[in-house]
């Protein structure tokens, strides 16, 4: 049953992705990487800004997410925050810089308190479990990331699918489950099938947001660039929203819209 206006939640804190999960009120999530778009994605009414670490290919010209650093993260961070004071931001932790707990806990914390991020995002499978676990007794909420990990892309030979037979995707729901009991508040899912990232939504308490999961999760992330189109070669989960549209603000309502009514993404727009 589709929320009223006056019934919809505006995620402000982490409780309240919880409460828009059990509502079935479908989470929208964007990156951003400056003051000027994060605000633009505030006034369209988008929920959770992501400062990820594809800033290192759409911003700094990169091959890859390997080389952005964790200044970079926080600097981003910062300015993300000036421009959205009141939403709630999601920073990722960079390329090794969650190796040990130590390491892990002095990371997240610059990103809170330096960069003004209300949680942080990992990559990673099970063995990611300690460093989640010692973060969220520190007090430093996290959000797991599983399924395609661009960290790993030089491991995987590319951007890949994952979770396509069934052993992997039983690795990746397994994975999921012990972030979560080890005390993740979210789970992002990325490049799989959707009827795994349907698994993933109903198996979970916690709110499951999907990149090219299909339209069974909790929620859609898009990269910014991707949906105003400026990516040549986009991956089929993407829809430049731009297009037919007069301007950037239209093209995030539209988004907002979309995700909302779980018109996007479409069943061409996913994997099997």
């Amino acid at each position: 049953m589709m929320n009223t206006a006056d019934d919809v939640i505006v995620p402000r804190t982490i409780p309240a992705l919880w409460q828009a999960k059990r509502r079935k009120q479908p989470i929208t999530m964007l990156t951003a990487y400056d003051a000027s778009f994060a605000r633009a994605a505030d006034e369209a009414g988008i929920d959770v800004l992501l400062v990820g670490d594809s800033l290192g290919m759409v911003v700094q010209g990169q091959r890859d997410t390997l080389s952005v650093t964790l200044d970079d993260m926080v600097y981003h961070t910062q300015l993300v925050r000036r421009g959205a004071p009141g939403r709630l931001i999601m920073a990722d932790m960079p390329f090794l810089s969650d190796s040990t707990v130590a390491q892990a806990l002095a990371s997240a914390g610059r990103l809170l308190q330096e960069g003004g991020a209300d949680l942080v995002k990992i990559e990673g499978g099970e063995a990611k479990a300690p460093i989640i676990r010692a973060l969220t007794d520190a007090g430093i909420p996290v959000c797991a990331h599983v399924g395609l990990l661009p960290q790993h892309v030089r491991q995987l030979g590319g951007y890949r699918v994952q979770g396509r037979d069934a052993e992997d995707a039983a690795r990746i729901l397994h994975d999921a489950e012990v972030l979560v009991e080890a005390g993740a508040v979210m789970v992002l899912v990325e490049c799989v099938p959707g009827p795994l990232g349907t698994r993933l939504a109903t198996a979970l308490e916690t709110p499951v947001i999907g990149i090219g999961a299909g339209n069974g999760v909790d929620g859609q992330v898009l990269v910014l660039h991707d949906l105003l189109g400026l990516n040549d070669h986009p991956p089929r989960f993407v829809r430049d929203f731009l297009r037919g549209r007069g301007s950037i603000g239209q093209a995030l309502t539209a988004y907002v819209a979309a995700v909302r009514d779980r018109s996007f993404p479409a069943e061409h727009e996913g994997y099997i």
